[in-house]
């Protein structure tokens, strides 16, 4: 039978909510203890506003890590900005919910992957509904060596190091 209601979606739909709520208690009261999230998204996705230095860069999809170095989190209901320093140079990014392809949180090994909206949009006939669930991520290993003793706040200026861009293959069974 085929799923006229699409659980597939408002699953996915959901899952986004949760992201979009830790974003929320970010941007309201900064990052708490170790926690910091990795976000992988669609740069091409529709919505998505980034430099045309790393859009070339990054053509197809970007992971960017909020931790020390953000400013200017701010959230809607259908996306969030942010700005990261690369190279030295704040850059202001806006990124739509449904560009998201990956969310994880290493502090507490946490992560969800969304499907893709075309491959849903794709999806046969008759063929169940493919739901990835939220994970628990195993031993994450840290992507950078040298932290900042303190955590940026919303209001405080870009320091001098640059953005990290990171994959999230480091945080994967294997």
């Amino acid at each position: 039978m085929k799923d006229l209601l699409r659980y597939d979606k408002m699953v996915e739909a959901a899952l986004r909510g949760v992201v979009r709520e830790a974003l929320a208690r970010t941007a309201a009261n900064g990052l708490p203890g170790a926690h910091h999230f990795y976000i992988t998204f669609k740069t091409g996705f529709e919505g998505v506003e980034i430099p045309p230095s790393l859009r070339a860069k990054h053509p197809e999809d970007m992971t960017i890590v909020l931790e020390h170095q953000f400013w200017d989190l701010n959230i809607e209901e259908n996306r969030f900005g942010v700005t990261l320093s690369f190279a030295g140079k704040p850059e202001r990014l806006v990124i739509p919910f449904e560009a998201i392809l990956s969310f994880a949180d290493p502090a507490v090994k946490f992560g969800l992957q969304f499907q893709q909206v075309a491959a849903a949009n794709e999806q046969a006939e008759g063929e169940p509904a493919k739901i990835v669930a939220p994970t628990r991520l195993e031993k994450p290993r840290a992507a950078k060596t040298d932290k900042p003793d303190k955590r940026a706040k919303a209001g405080e200026k870009p320091a001098e190091k640059g953005a990290e861009v990171v994959t999230l293959d480091q945080f994967r069974k294997k």
